[in-house]
């Protein structure tokens, strides 16, 4: 009998193994977080309702438990004798990020009931230096945001899923936060006429009639997106060609909030309508300032 494959999703505490587990779910994986390795031998053989319904299994294991180093390799070969087909995910970042992202969550290390924040990583860094040798594949996530390290993960259970058809991903950004790091493709749209500089639309946001209207109905934004559209018609199906599984289209503006949402819908809409994949996403429309 074939045996469903195993993601283990681990890590350096604070690196978005959650998010991360999360993407997985989305993706249509069979997600555990926070499983005692343990019980993952037994856990494998219990039947799981509508199996088939799913991709993958994926599982969140690390230092929240506190026998996770001392008896996660002996347990893997376990798996590996009963025929598991598995592989480890390992998720890290920066010491400085780390201090960062729980200095702004101000969740508790599980490393730091009897030491400082940063010894606490410190010592989880030596802890799993062996593991991290062991791992499949390493993602540093310290220049990724939530969106960025969802991308990720999304692609990885595309490849998974056997699915030949590749996805477009649409990405409405704003440059003064920084560009989507893993953007296969990026138009900038600053030279279209910017809302922002009238009072009565600067507090909207692109998904709304009034600011869509300012900037579609114009005979700039009208030649722009036929052009664009006839590049991507033209782009689309050569990636496609050369077994791409995940193409990330970034449509960025100033602040993206208003120019770079309209856009970023019109595309998604054009490529959907040729009967494609795609998700839409507007990084940074609730940001103000």
């Amino acid at each position: 009998m074939k045996r469903t494959p195993i993601t283990i999703i681990t890590g350096r505490s604070g690196s978005g193994k959650s998010t991360a587990l999360a993407a997985f779910e989305d993706s249509g994986y069979y997600c555990v977080d926070n499983m005692p390795v343990a019980l993952l031998p037994g856990f494998l053989n219990l039947p799981l309702d509508q199996a088939d319904a799913f991709t993958s299994l994926a599982f969140g294991m690390d230092l929240r438990e506190n026998s996770f180093i001392r008896q996660y390799e002996s347990i893997l070969d376990t798996l590996k004798d009963m025929g598991f087909d598995f592989r480890i995910l390992f998720l890290e970042a920066g010491e400085k990020t780390l201090l960062r992202r729980y200095s702004q969550t101000r969740r508790r290390h599980p490393l730091a009931r009897d030491k400082g924040l940063r010894d606490a990583i410190r010592s989880e860094k030596t802890l799993l230096d062996a593991l991290r040798r062991k791992a499949d594949q390493i993602i540093d996530t310290s220049d990724l945001n939530v969106h960025d390290l969802k991308s990720i993960i999304r692609k990885i259970a595309t490849v998974d899923s056997g699915d030949d058809a590749m996805n477009v991903q649409v990405i409405s950004f704003g440059y003064k936060h920084g560009l989507p790091v893993h953007a296969d493709l990026v138009m900038d749209v600053r030279f279209l006429k910017n809302p922002y500089f009238d009072p009565s639309l600067r507090p909207l946001s692109g998904k709304t009639e009034k600011i869509r209207s300012f900037v579609l109905n114009s005979d700039q934004t009208c030649l722009f997106l036929k052009k664009y559209f006839d590049l991507l018609d033209l782009l689309i199906p050569q990636y496609e060609n050369e077994g791409k599984s995940y193409l990330t289209i970034a449509v960025g503006c100033t602040g993206g909030r208003h120019r770079s949402v309209v856009i970023a819908r019109e595309l998604c809409d054009h490529i959907s309508a040729l009967g494609r994949k795609t998700e839409l996403t507007h990084r940074d429309i609730n940001k103000f300032n």
